[in-house]
């Protein structure tokens, strides 16, 4: 018998932590290698963690609730057939090796993760929970957890003694921090890297009746990303009107036919969407990213789609739309829409996106400014379509279909003129759209 350690995996590009949203399994249980054992919750996706070994759980180390980084210890197994008695007394004395060796530097390790206050303002959705349960101010409260971070234990410990540390108070609650050095209060003093992520929570009255929600992984990621790409990207905004009456014609006279033969439908989206990728491929400067010192211009046309739930926004991926058809188009927005509503997009399927199409009109929007997906440099807003009176060439007033395509874009890596230039494009390509030159397959 042997005891093996599950470690937090990495579920996606850029991960670095997981939150244990729900246990699967218990000690006792027996697994077999791939079985899940876990939910996990990221800021980018949902996933259920397989066991990487057959045995029996021995015991859960985390904690549902708990964020733990990569690689940390979530549960061990016991397992048949581990080491032999030699290797395992090998094992044995190598441990105690180091535990000597780490009893020795116990103390300085120690002021060095007091020192670490990376993480002292993230939190995880359970103890954001709990602190606003009992009225806890979580910027007076200093945490175990590594880089500061407050757990579950630090909360659980403060409700049980009674001393809940409120809003304005000056002394802070703390869960067995040592006494600090001068050079540690120097330090103390200093503005901490977390606080440029996480401003302290507002001081918000919640009355009687009010409802208090707790802040999801999914939320929180959304919040960060939208923060983060407001304050480092200079925002400018163009909007173009464009008449796709020849559009709506041709594919209000193919969508019942297409329903019944393909099996899903062929939405107006589908046709924005391709138009989008031609045009990206003549101006691939909008197809880039902010990098520091450089601009990457991608090669490959990967098109973020925005799809909502009730409570969070995915941003799947449609890669090399460039080289799909209309069809072809018409069916991943389908595939990747019902993916998210029944919960089952995986990381993969929302990495590598280079420019974002969303179609607010789906909602009845006719303008809207977009915030921009960070680090793509574009994102372009399509409207509702509606019907107008509008000024033909000869003077007449005819009824059409129009549409307004609205562009937020990073000013660092963008000008004016491309994206003008660009959205003219687009434009070309949607109000020659028909029957005679455009077809779906």
């Amino acid at each position: 018998m042997g005891i093996e350690k599950m470690k937090m995996p990495q579920l996606g590009e850029s991960v670095t932590e997981g939150t244990i949203s729900k246990w699967l399994v218990s000690p006792g249980d027996t697994v077999n290698k791939y079985d899940p054992i876990a939910e996990v919750q990221t800021d980018k996706v949902n996933a259920e963690v397989p066991s990487s070994f057959t045995g029996t759980i021995k015991e859960l180390i985390a904690e549902e609730g708990d964020t733990l980084e990569v690689g940390e210890i979530i549960c061990s197994i016991e397992i048949e057939g581990g080491g032999t008695p030699s290797e395992e007394a090998t094992s044995s004395q190598e441990e105690t090796a180091e535990s000597s060796q780490a009893n020795k530097n116990a103390s300085s390790a120690k002021k060095a993760e007091n020192k670490d206050s990376s993480n002292k303002g993230r939190f995880s959705p359970a103890v954001l929970k709990m602190s606003q349960e009992h009225g806890i101010d979580l910027s007076q409260v200093e945490g175990s957890g590594k880089g500061g971070r407050i757990t579950r234990k630090d909360i659980q410990k403060i409700i049980d003694s009674g001393e809940i540390p409120k809003a304005g108070e000056t002394n802070q609650t703390t869960t067995e921090t040592p006494k600090q050095t001068p050079a540690q209060s120097e330090t103390a003093q200093k503005p901490a890297a977390a606080s440029k992520q996480a401003a302290p929570s507002p001081n918000v009255p919640v009355a009687p009746g009010d409802i208090e929600i707790p802040v999801t992984g999914v939320r929180k990621a959304i919040a960060s990303n939208m923060v983060r790409s407001k304050h480092e990207a200079p925002h400018a905004w163009t909007m173009m009107e464009m008449d796709v009456t020849k559009l709506v014609e041709y594919r209000n006279s193919l969508k019942t036919e297409f329903k019944q033969r393909e099996g899903f439908n062929l939405t107006f989206f589908a046709f924005f969407v391709k138009a989008v990728a031609q045009a990206l491929k003549e101006f691939p400067q909008v197809n880039s990213m902010w990098a520091g010192d450089k601009i990457v211009q991608k090669k490959d046309i990967n098109l973020s789609i925005a799809v909502a739930t009730d409570d969070a926004l995915f941003v799947p991926v449609i890669k090399n739309a460039d080289e799909k058809t209309i069809k072809g188009i018409a069916r991943e927005i389908t595939e990747l829409a019902n993916k998210v509503r029944a919960g089952k997009l995986k990381s993969e399927d929302m990495q590598g996106g280079t420019f974002t199409v969303n179609n607010t009109g789906s909602f009845g929007s006719v303008q809207s400014m977009g915030i921009i997906n960070y680090p793509q440099a574009a994102i372009l807003q399509v409207e509702s379509i509606v019907k107008r009176p509008v000024v033909m060439d000869n003077g007449m007033i005819a009824v059409r279909d129009m549409v307004n395509l609205c562009m937020s874009l990073d000013h660092r890596v963008l000008d004016g003129l491309v994206c003008g230039r660009f959205l003219q494009r687009v434009k070309e390509i949607l109000e020659n759209t028909s029957k005679e030159t455009t077809s779906v397959y």
